[in-house]
């Protein structure tokens, strides 16, 4: 019987300890997790009262960001891109301060009226946090484990999708490849860091669909259509990002003088389309998707959002860029879905998760997002929507630093 148990903890053991120790980061990560989410959902309410108190002052909110990092930054400016250099072997360090600075920056952002998101954020925050955890343990372990652990944890600690979660951790990095080594802690972390910020009082967006429809060769070609046209517009919100950036900065080499120059020019531009309709996550978008038939959503409502997101990560704003897709894929459904003849609600969905997908170069994190979100029995649409927008993405992705796998194969 000792013997059985020694070589049982031979073979499991470290695992076993892995995921131990992912639970604690998970409560750390949720905590915070929650108090930036909240502090967020409180900010975006502010400004969604009194747009006229604070858009038109968005040039020297990003004036302000955009000292900060140079003075206080050193390299946390490099904001994914360094987690993706670090998961990948190329750093070694995330320092510290790029947790205050990225969450003061994407609040201020916010409270002015730039269209952003927040995964970006929870996502730096928890493999920051994580790795440095990690670089303090006593035992040896993969490399990147544990910055996937926070990646996960972070990630579900704002949406509280646990699955989706650690399956986005696990295949980011390198598209095509999961990274297994990971799994188990990730899975921990992600479901510990969801359960503390539910508890904190972060509540989790979901919409239980109440469709009938099966999945058949009927539905299969529209499916696919929207996959299609889902994958494209994903793919071209990276590729317009990547070129955004890169021509923001060649025209104006001052950072601090961008982010004023782009931020005085977006609030005319914020306060004129609706007096900031288009300011923020966007879920204002994503909630009219789903109510009272999307009669709130306008045709147009999807394009300005992505060109606005665009223009404002550009510019040198704060934040993530995953609640802005949901609100494009969302609002993009409810026009497609009228032209498919399949349910709106159902496509609006398909829309938040899928665009999503095509925008990071995932597959399987969109897929549970979907199902986590709006119902495991409509897990099987989701997969096959999400197949095709990751194979019509034009192999795009939000994170300039990720890999993709199966280019040596």
């Amino acid at each position: 019987m000792e013997e059985r148990l020694r070589r049982v903890w031979q073979s499991y053991g470290g695992v076993i300890v892995l995921g131990a120790v992912g639970i604690p980061i998970g409560i750390a990560v949720g905590a915070i997790g929650a108090v930036f989410g909240r502090v967020l959902i409180a900010i975006g309410a502010i400004r969604d009262a009194h747009p006229f108190w604070f858009i038109p002052f968005l040039a020297a909110a990003g004036a302000l960001i955009a000292w900060s990092y140079l003075r206080f930054g050193k390299n946390t400016g490099r904001g994914m891109s360094l987690v993706f250099d670090v998961g990948l072997g190329r750093e070694n360090v995330i320092p510290l301060r790029l947790i205050p600075l990225i969450m003061g920056g994407t609040w201020i952002t916010h409270l002015f009226g730039g269209s952003a998101g927040r995964e970006g954020v929870a996502v730096q925050i928890g493999a920051t946090l994580s790795h440095w955890i990690g670089s303090k343990l006593p035992f040896r372990h993969p490399g990147n484990t544990f910055l996937l652990v926070g990646m996960a944890a972070g990630f579900a600690g704002l949406f509280r999708t646990p699955l989706a979660a650690t399956l986005f951790a696990l295949e980011v990095l390198v598209a095509g490849r999961l990274e297994l080594q990971a799994l188990f802690p990730a899975l921990t972390s992600s479901i510990a860091a969801s359960a503390t910020s539910g508890a904190l009082g972060l509540e989790k967006f979901e919409v239980p669909l109440a469709v009938s429809i099966t999945l058949d060769p009927r539905t299969l070609a529209p499916l696919a259509v929207l996959g299609v046209c889902f994958g494209v517009v994903g793919g071209l919100f990276a590729w317009c990002l990547k070129w955004g950036k890169k021509i923001a900065a060649a025209r104006i080499e001052h950072p601090v003088k961008r982010i004023a120059i782009m931020g005085a020019a977006l609030s005319v531009v914020f306060l004129l389309l609706w007096q900031g309709r288009y300011s923020g996550l966007g879920t204002n978008l994503i909630s009219a998707s789903f109510v009272d038939g999307a009669a709130g959503i306008r045709p147009w409502d999807w394009a300005l959002k992505f060109a606005l997101t665009v223009l404002t990560l550009s510019a040198g704003f704060q934040g993530g860029e995953v609640t802005p897709l949901f609100s494009i894929g969302a609002s993009l459904g409810v026009v497609l879905g009228g032209l498919t003849g399949l349910p709106v609600p159902l496509v609006a969905a398909l829309g938040y998760a899928a665009v999503f997908g095509s925008a990071t170069n995932t597959l399987l994190a969109p897929t549970f997002i979907g199902a986590e979100v709006f119902g495991f029995a409509y897990l099987p649409h989701f997969f096959v929507v999400c197949a095709v927008a990751y194979l019509f993405n034009m192999d795009k992705s939000i994170y300039a630093l990720q890999e993709v796998g199966y280019r040596s194969r």
